[in-house]
């Protein structure tokens, strides 16, 4: 829905550089329960796509997220490690869409954000 929704999202520590592992807090409030969530990563830059990445988080067996199970209005906080590869991203203004769905055909959006990042100098 178009209301706005309590959600906050921090990560630790905000310079990419030498870092292998980054630390996560998502808070959050469903206006649904969560039983499949499929995530969207959409980055731009320059007017061009620089990523897109789609992670299915909730399949509603077997999940291995706290986020999973959660109930409509029940409050989620949830700390996590994002680890793996890293991209380069060169120094600039990145357009950021990422987009939770409540079924694998992308029509259902749970939770829209879109933000601006900022690189202040080349970073992995």
């Amino acid at each position: 829905d178009s209301t706005a929704h309590a959600f906050m999202f921090n990560l630790t520590p905000c310079t990419m550089m030498n870092t292998s592992v980054w630390q996560a807090v998502l808070t959050w409030i469903p206006r649904s329960d969560i039983h499949f969530l499929k995530v969207v990563f959409n980055v731009w830059y320059d007017g061009a796509k620089a990523l897109l990445w789609k992670e299915l988080l909730c399949s509603g067996a077997d999940d291995e997220y706290s986020v999973c199970g959660t109930l409509k209005g029940e409050t989620l906080v949830s700390a996590f490690d994002i680890k793996g590869s890293r991209i380069k991203f060169p120094k600039g203004n990145y357009s950021v869409v990422v987009q939770g769905f409540s079924d694998d055909s992308e029509n259902n959006v749970v939770i829209c954000l879109n933000f601006t990042m900022i690189v202040k100098q080349d970073a992995f």
